[in-house]
């Protein structure tokens, strides 16, 4: 472990006292480096966290504290709670940043934490239990209020109780891992004889991924707009959300374009929405930042498909929108203090979108890791680049692909998205393949620029 004196911090002795005097990240990539320039502004020095395959990355270069936490793969470092507890304890950490992704809606983390005196930076071990169970938080929302698709309320144990609940139900279906996220243990059901090999699949891709190989059944919609509300609450009783994102533009129930506002709801529809989502989540004593996601059918109803008890990687959007810090705010939220705004202050402004640029191929959308030798993306009015890799960095194969998110603003939607083509077009990055010639097809697609949106949309040109 190596410390550097933080002469770059400017510290304001009242304000440390109402806050951290150092919060560790428990993450890497862009989302690190996002959480180091919140603690910055505030003041708040920082240690980063990482694997031997992340030694020379731009977060630890940008921390006040570095600390090797294990070897490359992910349960070995990033994923390793003792390893980043005692990381924490020895750099002094007095707050975790779990950022988003490995161990940010880990209720043992947050447990852990809790235990050692350390403030996890999310919602409590409690909530994070709720809602990282599928048919549970389905349950205590429907409970709220929030309507829901038709479902088992509990995993089905067996093939034959689930072919059962299946000729109940009806096809089209969707079998959903209990502990799942991120799109894996999913898998779509259309007719009775697809389901047993869907079954075992689904229950194996839930036990790899989660330790928990258990199921749940639920109606399927046919390509639905996917609509999400981000919320922030303290622990004062205020719950506020920041509207809403369309994150219809998906592949393999990844998000590939997200924007906000969406091009379909009614201010009245938000209001509508915005409410039931902040009584939804005081009814589960929700703090912290989190989102809410719906589908949204043909006929315009909204139900309820989960909720992330953590922070989005498309928070950007809604930055820009509203020019709210939700990263700021969560450390503030976490360190006891009230929101800085209350719902009536809240406004939205403009058209933003973000593409996901990721290492992958664009044609079969197989990663691409290796040694990025230009990287170069030009910025601009109205332009945002959320990201951690340079020329000449290494994109390792044992992580995520992203490599960076581009966010465009506008004073409307047209504007937003030729900013967004704009920069793309100019964009230059070599040494990896990226799916920048994706999102430029998806960009110029005529649905798109209309806003005729579903999460159908990339079957009709998207490698298989």
């Amino acid at each position: 472990m190596r410390r550097r004196p933080a002469r770059h911090v400017t510290f304001d002795i009242q304000r440390l006292n109402l806050m951290f005097k150092k919060i560790l990240i428990a993450n890497r990539g862009e989302i690190a480096v996002r959480v180091i320039y919140a603690c910055r502004e505030l003041g708040i020095p920082t240690v980063a966290v990482y694997s031997e395959a992340d030694k020379h990355a731009l977060h630890v270069r940008f921390a006040d504290e570095e600390i090797c936490i294990g070897p490359a793969r992910p349960l070995e470092s990033y994923l390793n709670v003792p390893a980043i507890i005692t990381a924490a304890e020895v750099t002094g950490a007095d707050a975790i940043h779990p950022g988003y992704g490995f161990l940010s809606e880990s209720g043992y983390l947050g447990e852990a934490t809790e235990a050692c005196g350390i403030t996890f930076i999310g919602p409590p071990p409690a909530v994070l239990r709720l809602i990282g169970n599928k048919t549970e938080a389905r349950r205590a929302m429907k409970q709220a209020g929030l309507a829901v698709l038709p479902g088992t309320e509990e995993p089905p144990e067996t093939l034959s109780l689930a072919l059962k609940a299946a000729r109940k139900l009806g096809y089209p279906l969707i079998l959903k891992a209990t502990a799942g996220g991120g799109g894996r243990g999913m898998w779509i059901v259309r007719r009775p004889e697809e389901l047993e090999n869907a079954w075992k699949t689904a229950k194996q891709e839930a036990a790899v991924s989660f330790g928990d190989g258990s199921v749940y059944l639920e109606k399927y919609i046919e390509a639905p707009r996917h609509i999400e509300f981000q919320i922030l609450a303290d622990h004062h009783g205020q719950v506020v959300h920041l509207g809403e994102r369309e994150c219809s533009i998906q592949r393999r129930h990844q998000k590939l374009v997200e924007e906000c506002p969406s091009t379909v709801l009614t201010e009245r529809q938000r209001r509508k929405l915005g409410r039931l989502v902040t009584s939804a989540a005081a009814s589960v004593g929700y703090r912290n930042a989190g989102t809410f996601e719906f589908l949204m059918d043909h006929e315009g109803r909204f139900f309820f498909l989960e909720a992330n008890a953590r922070l989005q990687v498309e928070h950007p959007v809604t930055e820009m929108v509203t020019g709210v810090d939700i990263v700021k705010e969560q450390i503030r939220i976490a360190a006891g203090q009230r929101l800085s705004f209350q719902q009536k202050d809240v406004s939205w402004r403009g058209h933003a979108l973000e593409c996901r640029i990721n290492a992958e191929s664009p044609e079969t959308f197989r990663p691409s890791p290796g040694v990025v030798k230009v990287f170069c993306v030009p910025g601009g009015p109205g332009v945002r680049l959320d990201t951690a890799v340079h020329t000449d960095c290494t994109i390792p194969p044992y992580y995520d692909s992203l490599v960076a998110k581009v966010i465009a603003h506008g004073i409307d939607r047209a504007e937003a998205v030729s900013r967004m083509r704009r920069t793309l077009g100019m964009t230059v990055i070599e040494g990896i393949e990226t799916t920048v010639p994706v999102h430029l097809k998806i960009l110029a697609d005529p649905d798109f620029q209309n806003g005729e949106l579903s999460t159908a949309f990339m079957d009709r040109f998207a490698a298989v």
